[in-house]
């Protein structure tokens, strides 16, 4: 018989899955700043193409640095590319008070997972060189799910990677098309970026029913 929907039980978070950019690391001053001393005031020109020549990548359809490198051309870099993409994708700064909050969720006994929009080369330098391998249970980039944020389809994928229904996960990022999108796939989604604060990410687990701990001592003193 079904269930009227007063009977129906609500399933507990038992799952955090997070997003990198903007929740657990930055690059320090922004991404125009980042490529100004190669190109001045056209960098920002410069990062939307790129950009968007990225796509097909970030769902692991071809090699992203033949592309850049052909677009610095294009732009007169002659720095070489692997020298241009070591000094700004893999300029990452962890934001350390985020990355407790996910060794305290683990310690709580929550699944702590991983999920973001990122190509082959800089989400290898994330897994080994960050150390994103060891920090996280389950890993979710889009190269390698071979679909990208803000499909709803990336979500249902790491659902199914990591083993749990989706509404027993919560997924944290800053880009509010991407929690449209992972609410639709069915994952309880939140917009929350570092420089809100830990209180108001404490706040957002604790309407959720998660156990994030103590108030972590990186938290904001007033």
């Amino acid at each position: 018989m079904t269930a009227r929907p007063s009977e129906v039980v609500l399933m507990p978070i038992e799952h955090v899955l997070f997003d990198a950019d903007g929740v657990l690391q930055e690059l320090p001053g922004g991404w125009y700043s980042a490529m100004e001393p190669y190109l001045g005031e056209r960098a920002r020109e410069f990062l939307h193409e790129t950009w968007k020549d990225e796509l097909p990548m970030l769902a692991g359809q071809g090699d992203y640095l033949p592309v850049l490198a052909a677009t610095l051309e294009r732009y007169g870099v002659r720095t070489p590319v692997t020298e241009v993409y070591d000094a700004v994708w893999k300029n990452i700064v962890l934001i350390e008070e985020s990355l407790e909050i996910v060794r305290t969720l683990r310690r709580n006994g929550y699944g702590v997972h991983l999920g973001t929009n990122q190509e082959s080369y800089r989400g290898t330098h994330m897994r080994t060189v960050l150390g994103y391998d060891e920090l996280f249970d389950v890993s979710c980039y889009s190269y390698d799910l071979g679909v990208a944020k803000p499909n709803p389809e990336f979500f249902t994928r790491a659902a199914a990677r990591i083993g749990a229904h989706p509404s027993t996960i919560l997924f944290i990022d800053d880009n509010p098309h991407n929690i449209t999108a992972a609410r639709t796939a069915g994952l309880k989604a939140e917009q929350w970026t570092f420089p809100q604060g830990l209180p108001t990410l404490h706040t957002t687990f604790a309407a959720h029913g998660v156990d994030a701990g103590p108030a972590s001592p990186f938290s904001d003193v007033s």
